[in-house]
């Protein structure tokens, strides 16, 4: 038999709240057990009200007509996105949104930058720990070189002009734990959403940042191979780009970026 462990030694609260917010620092949005375990395998307890239910009880099988309560996310976020009648209630159902597990780990719900009236929409992939701090999109070292892209071609999100402007936003308001990408299922119920502003907006082209942003928009990854010709997504002209972020990864697409930038630019003046 082994000895018995040491025991653990006495935390003080404000040692035990650093040492969480830390953790939380690091994306940990869920307490985690010593070994792995499989959930699946749990045995499933039986209520006992079923176990004390008559033998006729659990030989009648349930109608084949009998509801189940399952609730489809998508199909909740079509219905708020469609009754938003502007930016405004898009943004309150957005926030209410409960079936994203997203929102339980972000500080901050993150809707959108810029100017509304812009002819320029650029969709994002989702809150960075700078975005989750502020409460706005692009803030951070990825957002402050897509600054200054746009401003190479003469466009800025604080103009107040809506032919130099642009607007912004992303496809997921929540901040991702660990800045991982977002998951197809996390896409797909934000989508509605995406629709819904992208039509309250009205832009005349539409920017995709990232395979995240294709994926929601064309269906499509590969943003590499994606980046530079020219799609439709939502009803409107679409422009695949490399995010910001992989540009300051890879310094030497930043070539492929300026191209980029410059067909945005002709398509606007043409």
């Amino acid at each position: 038999m082994q000895p018995d462990a040491p025991p653990l030694p006495e935390i003080d609260f404000a040692t035990a709240r650093a040492m969480l917010e830390w953790q939380i620092e690091l994306g940990a949005d869920e307490a985690m057990l010593d070994a792995p375990l499989n959930r699946y395998e749990l045995p499933v307890p039986v209520p006992a009200k079923a176990v004390a239910a008559p033998a006729a009880a659990e030989e009648a099988p349930l109608p084949a007509s009998a509801p189940v309560h399952a609730v489809d996310p998508v199909a909740v976020a079509e219905t708020l996105a469609a009754g938003a009648q502007d930016l405004a209630e898009l943004a309150a159902a957005m926030a209410a949104f409960e079936h994203c597990e997203l929102k339980r780990g972000a500080r901050n719900f993150v809707f959108a930058d810029g100017n509304p009236h812009a002819r320029v929409l650029i969709l994002g992939e989702a809150p960075g720990r700078e975005e989750d701090l502020e409460g706005r999109p692009f803030v951070g070292p990825a957002g402050q070189l897509l600054d200054r892209m746009l401003a190479a071609i003469g466009l800025s999100r604080t103009a107040p002009d809506p032919a130099a402007a642009v607007y912004i936003t992303n496809v997921l308001p929540w901040r991702p734990p660990g800045n991982r990408e977002p998951e197809p299922a996390e896409i797909a119920m934000f989508r509605p959403f995406i629709a819904r502003h992208i039509e309250l907006v009205d832009p005349e082209i539409v920017v995709l940042m990232g395979n995240p942003a294709c994926m929601a928009a064309l269906g499509q990854r590969g943003i590499l191979r994606l980046r530079g010709h020219w799609a439709e997504a939502f009803g409107c002209p679409a422009l695949p780009m490399a995010h910001p972020a992989h540009l300051l990864r890879n310094p030497a697409a930043k070539r492929e970026a300026w191209a980029d930038l410059l067909a945005l630019r002709a398509r606007l003046d043409g």
